[in-house]
Parts: C-alpha cells; sequence; structure tokens
C-alpha cells in the first residue's frame, strides 16, 4: 500500500467520522485543523481508522501521534508486516 492510496481511504474516514465531505488531510493535519476533533471525536477517529486498516493502535501509539502524517506511518508500517 503506497501513502497516497492510505491518504484516500483515510480522508474518507475523516468524512465520514466528521460528517464533511470538504476535509481533506495531509501529514501536518492535527486536531487544530478540524472544527469538531475533540476527544471523543478522537476516539472514534482512532476506532474508524482501526477498522478501515485492519490495524490496532496502542494506547502509546495513539498518544504519540502528533499529526495525521505519524498515524500513516503506523499504518504503513503495519501494512508492511
Amino acid at each position: 500500500m503506497t501513502r497516497a492510496e492510505v491518504y484516500e481511504k483515510l480522508n474518507k474516514v475523516f468524512q465520514d467520522v466528521f460528517d464533511d465531505e470538504t476535509i481533506t488531510v495531509h501529514d501536518e493535519t492535527t486536531s487544530e485543523d478540524i472544527e469538531d476533533w475533540d476527544s471523543l471525536e478522537h476516539i472514534n477517529l482512532v476506532v474508524a481508522v482501526e477498522n478501515e486498516f485492519d490495524v490496532d493502535f496502542n494506547m502509546g501509539e495513539v498518544n504519540k501521534m502528533k499529526n495525521v502524517g505519524e498515524m500513516v506511518d503506523i499504518i504503513l508500517q503495519r501494512a508492511e508486516g
């Protein structure tokens, strides 16, 4: 899976979770960039991403993620096996 393929799926997940089809995320996107991205929606987002990519993030990874790019890095690492 390429980084572009991850972003294609990830944009759909973000759009679904935040009910906003205009959202397009990139490496530097953070919770500050999306109006409704609060702590509750963060949990919903993490679960939705885990389901979409068939991965499980541990709490350390979730707490360490500073932006969407770091999430993509973890997804790509898991995809490589």
